[in-house]
């Protein structure tokens, strides 16, 4: 049986590239359903691109990942498919595959893709979604090639990390982490877990003195959207059971001076500043 192929890159929909890309391992390996995870990642945004995927890997059907974030392509940086508990990695060897790896457990196996038997021939070689890794993806999600057919097998310890960035402590009795995604809604999720607020004192309910851009906002903890009023702001646990920032009917983003990689403040505050539902918090 053929294993699904899940599909994510930076090439936007305005062109034609996520359709060739589809249309290549269609005519490689008809027989294979590729899902699409996101396409409008911001032009070249590997670590943007890694989260999603690392976000993403444990909802998506055992397989075939191909990644494709790729400012390096033509370079001598290598096109990379890895073996993992979870099935295969196919992308370029810039950290866009790490954080998903590890999170499924590691890999066994990483080569280097490049037997000319499963590549595309092109004049140029700035499209290897195309050319390269849609083929590869192609041929191992039908079982037309195993990941050894590839290419040379590549050491782990010289695959490119993804530096995940951590929580730190402030010195002040409280956390220092960073945005690392801003969703469509305006939602800012952080690197800070709710075991990290949990460490500080800090419990659902209650006022939580959040920094952004070294200014003190009392922000409640909230559990759902529905227990503050519109307009205002809360922290909760997001669908990935991350810290994030997000406003009622608004966009955090734009309350706040809040972007990828701002830096992010969370202290104890104590004020009891609302009754905690047992409704899950949701993305609106």
């Amino acid at each position: 049986m053929p294993l699904a192929i899940s599909f994510l890159s930076d090439f936007g929909r305005t062109d034609e590239f996520v359709g060739v890309v589809h249309g290549v391992i269609a005519r490689i390996a008809p027989e294979v359903r590729i899902i699409d995870v996101g396409h409008d990642f911001d032009p070249g945004d590997v670590q943007g691109a890694a989260f999603a995927l690392m976000r993403s890997i444990q909802y998506l059907p055992e397989g075939v990942a191909l990644a494709v974030v790729d400012p390096g392509v033509g370079t001598e940086r290598r096109a990379i498919a890895a073996r993992t508990p979870w099935g295969f990695f196919v992308g370029p060897d810039n950290g866009l595959l790490a954080p998903a790896v590890a999170i499924v457990g590691g890999a066994d196996l990483i080569v280097s893709i490049e037997d000319p038997r499963f590549r595309l021939p092109a004049e140029g070689e700035t499209f290897h979604g195309r050319d390269v890794f849609g083929p590869a993806a192609a041929v191992l999600a039908s079982g037309q090639a195993k990941i050894e057919d590839l290419g040379p097998i590549v050491d782990p310890g010289t695959v490119a990390p993804m530096m995940v960035p951590l929580v730190e402590p402030d010195g002040l009795g409280g956390v220092f982490g960073e945005v690392l995604w801003i969703d469509h809604f305006g939602n800012a999720q952080t690197n800070v877990s709710p075991a990290d607020l949990g460490s500080l004192g800090i419990q659902p309910g209650v006022d939580v003195s959040v920094v952004i851009a070294g200014i003190d906002h009392a922000i409640p903890w909230a559990t759902a959207y529905g227990d503050v009023a519109a307009g205002d702001g809360l922290i909760h646990v997001d669908s990935y059971g991350q810290i994030a920032i997000a406003v009622r009917g608004g966009r955090a983003d734009e309350e706040y001076p809040l972007s990828v990689r701002t830096a992010v403040g969370f202290r104890p505050s104590g004020t009891i500043r609302i009754p905690i539902s047992p409704i899950e918090s949701h993305e609106s």
